[in-house]
């Protein structure tokens, strides 16, 4: 076996990390240049049972369903993070963010069979239902 100093393997490492990133970069920059139109959909849910963890983990699953739709660029499903500032609003119990090439991608996923199913599999564990969408400005 080849025994490699510690001196050459953080040089190795640090070299492939630096490619890693700089490889990265060109095409993040590429992805946001061609998303001149991108369409963003944030929902914050109140669940009707606040301090139930398990209708907190029925919806994260629910919500994990719709992944599959081809429309949705990318999603983050997420909870509130312990940060405390007086413009923070920390009261919802999930949040779902996706992202969508257009507003014609997002039109098309809120009548997907698969959506729609999650509505009426899910609607019962929230109380309220905030949504935020923004295209660029």
């Amino acid at each position: 076996m080849n025994k490699l100093s510690r001196r050459s393997f953080l040089g190795s490492s640090a070299f492939l990390s630096l490619v890693g990133v700089f490889g990265l970069v060109p095409s993040l920059y590429k992805t946001r240049q061609k998303k001149k139109n991108m369409f963003v959909h944030h929902v914050y849910f109140w669940l009707k049972n606040p301090d139930s963890a398990a209708d907190k983990a029925k919806l994260i699953e629910g919500l994990n369903t719709l992944k599959g739709i081809k429309q949705i660029k990318m999603a983050h499903i997420g909870v509130p993070a312990n940060t405390n500032r007086s413009v923070i609003e920390r009261g919802y119990a999930v949040s779902w963010l996706l992202f969508f090439d257009n507003q014609q991608e997002q039109d098309v996923y809120q009548e997907h069979p698969v959506h729609l199913k999650f509505v009426e599999n899910y609607s019962q564990l929230w109380e309220k239902v905030i949504v935020y969408d923004s295209v660029d400005a």
